[in-house]
């Protein structure tokens, strides 16, 4: 990021060996049939009426989930529509919180959806086309397309020899701790919920991992963020991603009884301890070096999961909180500069990070992608915040975070329409877009008004008070 503090890579970026990427390739960075309407699948009205926000919600998963019908019943969640430019692809971490947010649901059809993802988690670990390490890669194929330079890429989740599709032409080959974090928060909350020993056994995998690959001696301690495509190990060392362990390792050591994975837990907190900034009241979001911390751009996610993690032992922290809602927050309508936002409407949320709100207007997000918005709302940021508020409950925290989760419900139910998912039309009014306008996070990529399956786990905990970070 050449004049910017802040790390060069987020764990939403990309980590693979280098690869050539076009530009409309990176606009927003299965099999099954749907289940009986009313259920997770549909969008539309049901003999007792509309479905509820949370019901579409569910039925974009369950559709992004099922859009590649011909392609083997091992499959993933894809993360964004077609319109994203993305293809097939399907995130390990979006997938995580689709788990996650179907487990929120405590319904039958919702845990047999979560128990399938979880089982092709596994398998992507145990079918890598290099590895046998337990890892996981950034993202992966989930259904056939042709790439921008006429290459077919053929196949489904699971390639004709086995393997696992792994998203080489993307890039997206690298393997992060954040990704691996949530990956072993889903199956550990599977584990949990279903008795099954097969996810608590990946889960361990996923921190061992962690452990060997991640762990640093540097004076600011921690975990680092992990390896690129060519598996060389990234210098970085990420708030968000400690926090993300605080979680994993406290559910290990709980499902395991084995202590190691309370020292390793407290290797994570003090690292996401030594970035609080108690003058501001906020976290920063971590260093490069290992050494000097940077001080910007200052990120949301880090204000909010640090409290969802940490909850009652934050003490002080939770201030964390009070300052994303007074400096990210954002209202985006079409009479603001590059918003898309159609007029006569309105949304309020909060922006991805500090720099968001300085980014830019004149210039691209990246080449060949649009201006951004600095008043563009990250709805999948606005969601974790709402849950936060939530889980909270100080005096005004409710109606604080209600007002946040209708914004959302408004941007399912306006924005995005007419977008597709392998494809298929998606049902009506369902699933959540990542931006209400193209937005700058100001870590070297954007988030655009594509539907989305991050931001609509995320709305989906948020509406079912569902903390995934709690030990």
């Amino acid at each position: 990021m050449t004049g910017r503090q802040g790390p060069a890579l987020s764990r939403r970026s990309l980590i693979g060996a280098g690869l050539g990427i076009s530009a409309a390739g990176i606009a927003g960075a299965g099999s099954g049939q749907a289940l009986a309407a009313g259920s997770d699948s549909a969008g539309g009205a049901t003999e007792a009426g509309p479905l509820s926000a949370p019901a579409r919600g569910r039925a974009f998963l369950a559709a992004a989930m099922d859009a590649y019908p011909d392609h083997g019943s091992v499959r993933l969640t894809q993360s964004y529509t077609d319109q994203a430019g993305l293809f097939s692809t399907a995130f390990t971490y979006d997938n995580a919180l689709a788990i996650l947010a179907h487990l929120a649901a405590r319904r039958p059809e919702s845990l047999a959806r979560a128990t399938a993802l979880g089982d092709a988690l596994l398998y992507a670990q145990t079918h890598d086309p290099a590895y046998d390490d337990g890892r996981l890669r950034q993202a992966y194929n989930v259904g056939p397309y042709t790439f921008y330079d006429g290459s077919l890429q053929p196949d489904g989740f699971v390639r004709a020899d086995g393997a696992a599709n792994v998203g080489t032409q993307f890039g997206f080959t690298g393997t992060a701790v954040g990704d691996m974090a949530w990956a072993g928060i889903a199956l550990s909350a599977l584990a949990r919920r279903t008795g099954a020993p097969r996810f608590l056994t990946g889960a361990v995998r996923i921190g061992e991992w962690i452990e060997r690959t991640g762990r640093t001696d540097e004076p600011l301690g921690g975990y680092k963020f992990g390896v690129d495509g060519a598996n060389q190990r990234l210098p970085f060392t990420s708030t968000e991603h400690n926090t993300d362990l605080v979680c994993l390792f406290g559910r290990l050591a709980r499902l395991t009884g084995e202590k190691v994975w309370l020292q390793r837990r407290a290797r994570a907190e003090a690292f996401v301890r030594r970035m609080w900034e108690p003058a501001g009241g906020f976290f920063y979001t971590g260093t490069n070096d290992g050494v000097t911390i940077n001080k910007s751009p200052v990120p949301e996610d880090t204000q909010t999961w640090t409290h969802l993690a940490f909850g009652s032992r934050t003490g002080g922290y939770a201030r964390s909180l009070d300052w994303a809602v007074a400096e990210l927050a954002v209202l985006d309508h079409s009479g603001r500069t590059n918003s898309t936002v159609p007029a006569g409407q309105s949304y309020e949320g909060v922006t991805f990070s500090s720099a968001s709100l300085v980014a830019n207007e004149e210039a691209p997000i990246a080449p060949g992608q649009p201006r951004p918005d600095r008043n563009g709302v990250w709805f999948e940021g606005t969601a974790h915040l709402a849950l936060a508020l939530r889980d909270r409950g100080k005096r005004g925290d409710e109606a604080r975070a209600r007002r946040l989760l209708t914004s959302t419900e408004r941007a399912q139910e306006l924005l995005g329409a007419g977008q597709t998912v392998g494809g298929k039309a998606l049902p009506e009014r369902a699933g959540v877009v990542s931006a209400s306008s193209p937005l700058d996070t100001g870590f070297g990529f954007g988030y655009y008004p594509y539907r989305h399956t991050g931001a609509t786990a995320w709305y989906l905990m948020a509406a079912a008070r569902f903390n995934p970070l709690r030990v």
